[in-house]
């Protein structure tokens, strides 16, 4: 199978807030990568059913036709029951305040975050904006409006 590489990178300006120096900056963990992992500037405890908007002491200036996806890390979902709960939550290109990571604790004990732990993934990703295009009737399909679980149950295919 052929390797396919991209090596185009968009910048995107990063800007440390006084409690975020030393930290450091999101960073792929591999080369094959999506996302960036990003660390948290404060301490904290979520206790279970807890949210928090976890510091990262980062403020963005995302190019405009970009939005940076926030994701949860599947190792602290699957382990601790910690994820994103508005999964993908977005980044929009205009937003300049510091970037916060919203988490929640849908395990049973308390999860202790250390300043510096990797506690998300970012994403960048482009962004096409939809233009409304209103008419009298749709185009029908074999699925029709159909709604959920139309399709079939969770069954095999």
């Amino acid at each position: 199978m052929k390797q396919i590489t991209h090596s185009e990178q968009i910048a995107v300006q990063v800007k440390r807030l006084p409690h975020g120096e030393g930290l450091d900056l999101p960073r792929y963990a591999t080369p094959g990568a999506a996302g960036m992992d990003v660390v948290s500037a404060e301490e904290v405890t979520l206790a279970p059913g807890a949210r928090h908007a976890v510091a990262t002491g980062l403020a963005l200036a995302i190019p405009q036709g970009y939005e940076i996806q926030v994701r949860p890390r599947s190792g602290l979902a699957l382990k601790h029951g910690i994820t994103v709960p508005n999964t993908p939550g977005t980044i929009d290109s205009d937003y300049r305040g510091e970037l916060k990571i919203i988490l929640i604790n849908h395990g049973s004990e308390p999860f202790p975050i250390v300043r510096g732990d990797r506690v998300a993934q970012l994403v960048l990703a482009p962004v096409t904006q939809a233009a409304w295009d209103v008419v009298d009737e749709l185009d029908d399909t074999e699925r029709g409006a159909g709604g959920f679980g139309s399709t079939g149950g969770h069954e095999k295919l």
